[in-house]
């Protein structure tokens, strides 16, 4: 098929018996080009997206695509880019699956972001968290109808001009992971390495908590302007995921406050147990942080640095010739890239005024095993060496592709077992114990220590803030992610009385309030003060 000049090579066509006429291109890519079009039949215009790749080839593809697309098109709410139609039909020769969507004018997130990152160097927490809260409100739909996106990312999600956030392409991932014997085998998964959860990395089952780890994943890219994993290969990346721990957000941008820190390390667990339980609990978090946090322009750390899993990476998985295919019997690496003729072929997609289009890479492995919580591994310190990457540092980013499971496994194992034996045992210490105090938290077999650092005025308990509606009352203060001894010594100084249960934690160390009760600013009488009672962090891996 030819190229249609700057209109792509469908516009000008129809499609349904002439009922949709194309017209300007919207966004292509090597699987999929995207056309704003006119309805003749309902008088409106529509965005359809045209499959033009070998997938139209595919019976068995066709009709998993058509199902998808049913499904979604079911799907009705404010954030979710309305499905109207599905079908197929012949162009210069060749079916040709398509999707007729809700014509959304504005632009993607991506863009908005490269835009804030430009101007303050990552956008505004404010803004970030409640864009985020609208993508887990759509999310929240899909899971209930048992739909999980799979492919969330910043290119995915669609701002109009009056600042609306819109979720596209539920279903596209599962359409081409499912179903079509010829194009993929066990162990293969589909997505955008830099925001694929970890179990998707591993080939393994994936449900509604995935989507969260990718929300998490470009929560943290949003407030910080870069992505907490990154690499030159898909593979590097899948390790990262599995593997290592992102830095704090606010190890980048100074301005962000500790809850976003927590609210990211939480979507961020290795382990879809300790995450949110759903978009609806992770929602109301963003939507509680947003509304606690003081509006303030980022405040990015010269030089920092994020970790990007390519220096053991590159060792286990060495560069693959794309040219030179390894010798038949002869296994020079854990997976074998697909041949060029392979139907996810790459391809260079034109900047997109729009809509997403998916674009594909192959890798082909075994399967992985069911999914296992290993045993903890040690959290690392925060990384060094690794470049610098930013939202606006091109296509490679944004380009999902399927990855080889079984090699990042067995690099997992291995890492495990060598952190277990350098640690010499599981790493748990003393909740109590008195592990050495520094300025910043240390990190010894998985133990974290105490920050002596994040203290609390004792002024905050002995003048508290008058009630609102009661000047006879206080407000109870802030204690989160305080240091324990300062919180006592305010306690001491006011004569309050607290109750401490532990709770393993890792994140911010031995010592770290984690959540009190009553929460900081509830109403309560002096003079009939209650005990509070604070969680507080054994600095040791949740068990």
């Amino acid at each position: 098929m030819s190229q249609d000049g700057a209109h792509g090579r469908y516009a000008g066509r129809a499609l349904a018996g002439g009922r949709y006429q194309l017209r300007d291109l919207l966004g292509e890519g090597g699987m999929a080009s995207v056309h704003l079009a006119y309805d003749s039949v309902l008088d409106r215009q529509v965005a359809i997206k045209t499959l033009h790749t070998e997938l139209g080839r595919e019976p068995a593809f066709r009709e998993r695509f058509r199902r998808e697309a049913q499904a979604v098109a079911k799907l009705t709410h404010t954030n979710i880019v309305s499905v109207f139609d599905t079908g197929e039909d012949e162009v210069d020769g060749m079916t040709t699956p398509y999707i007729v969507m809700e014509y959304v004018e504005g632009r993607p997130l991506s863009s908005v972001l490269e835009e804030d990152v430009r101007q303050y160097g990552a956008m505004p927490v404010d803004k970030a968290l409640k864009i985020t809260a609208d993508v887990l409100a759509a999310l929240e739909i899909s899971h209930e109808m048992g739909l999980v996106h799979r492919d969330i990312k910043p290119g995915n999600v669609m701002m109009t001009k009056r600042g609306v956030v819109k979720v596209m392409d539920f279903g596209i991932a599962r359409a081409m992971q499912s179903g079509v014997t010829s194009m993929t085998q066990t162990g293969m998964v589909v997505g955008t390495p830099q925001y694929l959860s970890p179990e998707q990395a591993l080939g393994r089952g994936v449900d509604a908590r995935s989507d969260l780890y990718s929300v998490g994943i470009m929560l943290f890219q949003l407030v910080t302007g870069r992505l907490p994993f990154d690499a030159d290969s898909p593979l590097a990346i899948a390790y990262a995921h599995v593997q290592e721990e992102p830095v704090a957000p606010s190890s980048i941008n100074r301005s962000l406050p500790p809850a976003v820190d927590a609210l990211i390390a939480r979507a961020l667990r290795k382990n879809p147990n300790e995450r949110f339980p759903s978009a609806e609990s992770m929602r109301d978090e963003c939507l509680r942080v947003a509304a606690s946090v003081q509006a303030a322009p980022p405040s990015i750390v010269p030089g920092a640095q994020t970790p990007s899993g390519a220096g053991v990476a590159s060792a286990v998985f060495p560069p693959v010739d794309q040219s030179s295919p390894a010798p038949s019997g002869q296994v020079q690496t854990p997976y074998q890239p697909a041949p060029a003729s392979h139907p996810y072929g790459t391809g260079t997609p034109a900047p997109s005024q729009g809509y997403g289009y998916p674009q594909q890479a192959g890798y082909q492995t075994p399967a992985a095993p069911p999914y296992a919580q290993p045993a903890q591994a040690p959290t690392p310190p925060p990384y060094a060496g690794s470049p610098q990457h930013t939202s606006g540092q091109g296509d490679r980013s944004s380009k999902p592709v399927i990855i080889g499971s079984a090699a990042v496994a067995v690099v997992v194992v291995l890492g495990l077992i060598v952190a277990l034996v350098l640690n010499g045992g599981d790493g748990k210490n003393d909740a109590e114990g008195g592990s050495t105090a520094s300025a910043s938290p240390s990190v010894v077999a998985g133990h974290r220590g105490p920050d002596k650092s994040k203290t609390i005025d004792e002024d905050e308990c002995t003048e508290p803030r008058k009630a609102h509606n009661d000047p006879d009352k206080i407000q109870i203060p802030n204690f989160q992610f305080k240091y324990l001894g300062s919180v006592k010594e305010c306690f001491q100084a006011a004569g309050w009385r607290m109750k401490i249960k532990r709770v393993d934690e890792n994140t911010y160390g031995q010592d770290t309030v984690m959540d009190q009760f009553p929460s900081a600013g509830t109403d309560v009488d002096p003079d009939n003060m209650p005990e509070i009672e604070l969680s507080v962090s054994t600095g040791n891996p949740p068990s």
